[in-house]
């Protein structure tokens, strides 16, 4: 009876014990939640940001997801776990993807000749047009600088931006560098178009957002009917204000993707769990490891300054993903940024944890804070205040950039006038790569018009330059230099590195 007695009474405390450390194991859940919902907050409100979303997965659950702000200034519309935002960048892993769905089916190869399946594709130099792989597109590596000048300054489509790459002279040599590159997504998404025989938004949607269960994802902005979308919001001369939208579509398979908070931590866990999801996988596990697999390394000057603080040993590219370490482990992560909107996505592997964030503030970069304080919060252990380190760094370097305009400034030789009459300076100005602007008169000053970028009024500066400011003021200012040629007439304009010849 004595042994008996022993026995339940041990089953007792160990039912007791047992409880208490289910108690405490959910009271330091909900403990680092309100911990870490309380760090969101003070972010969103040093960082000035309207509307945010952010979740965060551990060990295949979903741990922390929440909404906050207005999706747009001034009104009461409150952001909510299905408004939709901007995925931008972090789009370019779900083209990965879709082209490894397609390599697991044996239709089309990394490896794999870009003109096998794009016989018009043509870059500078012949060479590399013979020897760009499927692989290329995605590594930002081809040897071709940046070239958003051909869909931010241009209305051209998808096929005509294609066509124009041929006209662009390389900035290094073919796989020995790396310049972010978005055109080459776009291409990528060409070559999923022609291996699959739909377009690539509905490539993905089919094989991607559907099976996920990702039903309020768009594949493209013109796709989206939903009212339920947060505003782009810049900082307009010290004041945040709405803007207008700008729209990826063109570019589609590089950053045109609009997801919401719920839909979005669907893909997080698929990726995170080695694209499983309930009833299947997107990829062999073979090629999801190729999908992480660091492929080339990126330089200081192409990777983002958080590096000034995290210090990573290596700094690296794979498909569609930055790497770099982070405490001894791999982070795999992309950010989104268009006009007025971001994104960021993190992924943990080793640690089953993964973070997204999207927001509504042009370059806000709580997103990083967030990104490293959630790893350390629900994986790696520390107490580091990010926001207020990032904070100091970009405040920093916007006061550098401030500094330098300012001496530029100074260079201005003042009491000059232009060589010629204002209409001497008007007319169409273009270049067959560049496109086109148009130079008139409009109230006694000179404007430009382009029909992506619109309107901006030239200020005289000194001798025969002018400052350009756009009306869309978050577009910025530059100096737009006028030439002349032996005949003293105005032979070409140059600003900001794009010169066009005035037409005859």
């Amino acid at each position: 009876m004595k042994k008996l007695i022993t026995i339940l009474f041990g089953s007792m405390l160990l039912l007791v014990n047992l409880q208490a450390q289910k108690t405490k194991t959910l009271k330091t859940a909900s403990d680092t939640a309100a911990a870490f919902d309380a760090y969101v907050q003070k972010s969103m409100k040093d960082w000035e940001i309207p509307g945010l979303a952010i979740v965060v997965v551990k060990n295949n659950k979903v741990v922390f997801k929440n909404s906050y702000g207005t999706t747009e200034l001034g009104t009461g519309n409150k952001v909510n776990n299905q408004t939709l935002f901007a995925c931008a960048s972090t789009t370019k892993a779900m083209t990965a993807t879709a082209m490894g769905i397609l390599v697991d089916q044996g239709k089309v190869k990394w490896d794999d000749p870009v003109i096998k399946y794009l016989p018009s594709f043509r870059l500078y130099d012949p060479y590399v047009t013979t020897q760009m792989r499927v692989r290329d597109l995605f590594l930002h590596n081809s040897g071709v600088g940046n070239t958003d000048f051909l869909w931010t300054f241009n209305m051209l489509t998808g096929d005509e931006i294609m066509e124009k790459m041929q006209m662009v002279p390389p900035s290094y040599s073919f796989r020995a560098g790396f310049i972010y590159q978005n055109i080459f997504y776009g291409i990528a998404g060409k070559v999923i178009e022609k291996v699959s025989g739909m377009s690539w938004e509905n490539f993905i949607t089919k094989n991607i957002f559907q099976p996920l269960g990702m039903l309020h994802t768009r594949a493209k902005l013109a796709l989206v009917t939903d009212p339920n979308i947060a505003k782009p919001h810049f900082r307009v001369e010290g004041k945040i204000q709405v803007i207008e939208r700008d729209s990826a579509d063109r570019i589609g398979a590089a950053g045109s993707v609009y997801s919401s908070i719920d839909d979005i931590s669907l893909w997080l866990q698929c990726m995170l769990d080695s694209s499983k999801y309930e009833g299947g996988r997107l990829v062999s596990p073979s090629t999801w490891m190729t999908l992480l697999k660091p492929q080339t390394f990126v330089t200081a000057s192409e990777f983002y300054p958080t590096q000034q603080i995290t210090k990573p040993n290596f700094t690296t590219y794979a498909l569609g993903w930055f790497q770099q370490d982070y405490k001894g482990k791999k982070l795999n992560f992309h950010t989104g940024s268009l006009s007025g909107e971001i994104a960021i996505h993190g992924q943990m592997p080793s640690e089953k944890t993964g973070v997204y964030v999207f927001a509504n503030l042009d370059h806000a970069e709580a997103r990083h804070a967030l990104l490293f304080k959630a790893f350390d919060q629900y994986a790696l252990g520390g107490d580091t205040d990010w926001n207020t380190e990032f904070l100091n760094l970009y405040t920093g370097i916007r006061n550098k950039a401030e500094a330098e305009n300012k001496k530029e400034e100074a260079k201005r030789v003042l009491n000059t006038k232009p060589s010629l009459d204002l209409n001497a300076y008007t007319g169409t100005y273009s270049s067959p790569l560049f496109g086109t602007i148009v130079i008139r008169i409009q109230n006694d000053q000179l404007q430009a018009y382009n029909i992506k970028a619109g309107t901006a009024i030239l200020s005289h500066w000194n001798y025969d330059s002018f400052l350009l400011s756009w009306n869309k003021k978050w577009q910025g200012k530059g100096i737009a230099n006028f030439h002349l040629n032996n005949e003293g007439k105005v032979d070409n304009i140059n600003f900001d590195g794009i010169e066009l010849t005035k037409e005859k």
